[in-house]
């Protein structure tokens, strides 16, 4: 009895410092964690891969938020712009509101610093801060270049080099709109029945109940909701877009002068396996992993790096092969930025700017657990003081 008295008189002071500390301290040192994907986040990563390496497709992206919901909404904008530039897919933006445009340039500017081929006018297009969404929602079903002449930059939409096989909707077949209230009304009332553009969303957690009847309808083809449905996106980016085969030279050309396209195919049979977790890792990786033969392909890619690797090389009484990164400086200096770059990526230590939803989501989820364990253990004190007390 003397411990649920003294629960109940606890100071809150002291609880309010253990739910600050179960949100601060899993930011700071993050731990492994998984987040079972849902359907609405695997609808719009396969509609949207769908359009890999493809001229005459491409996405577009409505940021329809001010920085008061960058946190939850943020990290969907850029595991969606990385997701297009792993899978070379068009990609253009757009604002309804003034204070969208800055967050576009930080949402691009974010994904670029690791992809240095990526141009303007070519891969993406920003077409800044627009004004009546009306009627341009219904211009660009009709021609996107007479809608919108120029881009954020001031350049003839028509003279860039991105536009070539887009015309508007029929090729712009997807418009993904985030935002932190209302999320996609203008395009499903406009520009769906009358042109069939397929729409989705990004939006709040809060707001996520508002819409789920376009969902089910069929309105939306798919949906990001919160933190959560930002961190399923990065997972989703992780497993197949940023995927690397180590037996596929991707720097090599074919005959017709095409590069390989990176990344792999969705299956849902490939989330289940256990060799995905590798991929999905948060905390630090530092181990390039290969099979026998896995390792004789990616060392005949760079001959003139060859005894460099055979020196690395190191092996484990499974059988397996791997090359960890120690010297990051050093081992940049001796293999050069190209295969250094390629084994780096196939040790899957994910950036911090591309796991920002999975950090975030640790610490939701232990501070729920705490809070959730407070008002269960202040209930049952509650009613084992009040039996006593009768």
């Amino acid at each position: 009895m003397k411990f649920f008295e003294k629960l109940q008189n606890l100071d809150r002071r002291w609880i309010y410092m253990i739910i600050a500390l179960a949100i601060i301290i899993p930011l700071m040192i993050p731990y492994n964690s998984d987040n079972v994907t849902t359907p609405q986040s695997e609808n719009l990563y396969q509609m949207i891969d769908s359009y890999a390496g493809r001229e005459d497709r491409a996405v577009l992206i409505s940021i329809l938020h001010d920085p008061s919901t960058m946190p939850e909404l943020f990290p969907m904008e850029v595991a969606l712009i990385r997701h297009c530039f792993e899978r070379n897919i068009k990609v253009f933006l757009l604002s309804w509101l003034p204070q969208g445009a800055p967050i576009i340039d930080y949402a691009i500017n974010t994904v670029k610093e690791e992809f240095p081929d990526i141009t303007a006018g070519v891969d993406y297009c920003n077409f800044g801060y627009r004004i009546q969404p009306s009627a341009t929602v219904i211009g660009m079903g009709d021609n996107i270049a007479r809608t919108i002449v120029t881009d954020a930059e001031g350049r003839k939409l028509e003279n860039l080099p991105i536009m070539k096989n887009i015309t508007n909707y029929n090729e712009m077949n997807l418009v993904v709109e985030f935002s932190g209230s209302t999320a996609g009304g203008t395009w499903i009332a406009l520009a769906r029945p009358k042109f069939g553009l397929n729409v989705a969303v990004g939006v709040t957690a809060v707001m996520a109940a508002d819409l789920f009847p376009y969902l089910q309808s069929g309105q939306l083809i798919g949906m990001l909701t919160g933190l959560k449905g930002a961190a399923e996106y990065e997972k989703l980016v992780d497993v197949y877009a940023a995927y690397r085969n180590p037996e596929i030279d991707y720097n090599t050309p074919d005959a017709e002068g095409k590069y390989p396209l990176k990344g792999r195919a969705f299956s849902r049979d490939i989330l289940k396996d256990e060799s995905v977790q590798k991929m999905i890792k948060i905390t630090k990786q530092t181990k390039a992993e290969f099979t026998p033969e896995e390792f004789a392909l990616f060392v005949q890619k760079y001959p003139a790096q060859k005894e460099i690797f055979e020196s690395l090389k190191q092996e484990d009484g499974s059988g397996k092969v791997y090359i960890e990164i120690q010297n990051r400086e050093k081992m940049l200096d001796d293999l050069g930025l190209t295969a250094f770059n390629e084994l780096e990526r196939l040790t899957y230590d994910i950036k911090y700017k591309f796991k920002v939803a999975r950090i975030g989501m640790n610490a939701q989820s232990i501070a729920h657990v705490t809070i959730f364990v407070f008002i269960l253990i202040g209930n049952i004190g509650y009613f084992v003081l009040r039996a006593k007390n009768k």
